[in-house]
């Protein structure tokens, strides 16, 4: 009997490349939004609170729809997804520990009459040990009905659509970011100049102090006696690198080297810092070079045997 499986897919708002568009969280079918006197005067919360303190606030859920929709209404923390760093949001089963386990709605399950919208009132309280910094996380309103996701597998699909909130806890920020294990695969020709040599550069990023980061990273690399063979500012890196929060990351290098001897650096920097990590690298065709070490060690053993053949007594 085949098992149907189950999929929980958020919705675009809830992973979201690169800067936050100024706009609600919505799907086409329904908005999640903070509430406000205008629509779209609000598109996220932006929170600052000391520990220990309780703000109150709400949030809005419309239904873009022609007939009524119900939703589970929860908080979740936010995160950077290790695919390519994206701004995620917590399933309702994962662990909160940020403004996911401080942010309490009012009501949890909430009833959208159609093309209308219901507002909901939420308590965010602080423990009064919460570190400083910021601690990103959302509203979600999710559509627990699972629905047909088509394929060859059995499928299910839930939807849901998150309000980013923008939580900073006052104290001491201590920015933090850190470039390491950098490592470089090349793809080599084994005969140099019979086609274009590539590399893939991979690098890990990680957000090690208390607040959001907008990091710049430069990809520069230098061969034999110092020669820049390449120097490129990298697209596709996140513009919110959120606190402890740390990413893989891989940038193709088209044209690299067949022949040299040098390294790699990544320069990442952000508010006033600046941190590098590197890999060097030898650019040699291992085959090529296998032919030359062994005609070389059979040259040598031939000039030995011969020295001893040439030895008086022999």
């Amino acid at each position: 009997m085949r098992r149907k499986l189950y999929v929980l897919l958020l919705s675009a708002a809830l992973l979201l490349l690169g800067a936050p568009a100024a706009r609600a969280a919505d799907n086409g079918e329904w908005a999640v939004y903070p509430a406000a006197a205008r629509l779209g005067e609000r598109p996220y919360f932006f929170l600052t609170a000391d520990p220990g303190a309780t703000l109150r606030d709400a949030v809005t859920v419309a239904n873009r729809t022609a007939a009524p929709l119900t939703f589970r209404l929860y908080a979740a923390d936010a995160y950077n997804t290790e695919r390519d760093g994206g701004f995620a949001v917590r399933t309702l089963k994962e662990p909160r520990t940020g403004a996911g386990a401080w942010i309490r709605p009012e009501r949890t399950e909430v009833t959208v009459p159609p093309r209308s919208a219901v507002t909901v009132p939420f308590t965010l309280t602080v423990p009064a040990d919460a570190d400083p910094g910021d601690h990103p996380g959302a509203l979600v309103a999710l559509d627990e009905r699972v629905t047909p996701g088509g394929g060859t597998v059995a499928m299910g699909v839930q939807r849901a659509v998150a309000a980013r909130v923008y939580l900073k806890v006052s104290g001491p920020a201590v920015p933090a970011l850190a470039v390491e294990d950098v490592t470089l695969e090349q793809d080599r020709p084994v005969v140099p100049g019979t086609r274009t040599g590539t590399a893939l550069v991979s690098y890990t990023l990680s957000n090690r102090g208390n607040v959001t980061l907008d990091p710049k990273v430069v990809l520069t690399a230098e061969g034999l006696f110092g020669r820049t063979l390449l120097e490129r500012d990298l697209a596709g890196v996140p513009s919110e690198l959120l606190p402890r929060q740390s990413i893989r990351l891989t940038e193709r290098w088209n044209g690299s080297p067949q022949l040299d001897w040098g390294e790699v650096v990544l320069t990442a920097t952000a508010r006033d810092l600046r941190e590098t990590g590197s890999a060097s690298f030898l650019a040699l065709p291992w085959q090529l070079a296998s032919g030359v070490l062994l005609a070389a060690a059979a040259g040598l053993a031939g000039w030995r045997i011969r020295r001893r053949r040439a030895r008086p007594g022999h």
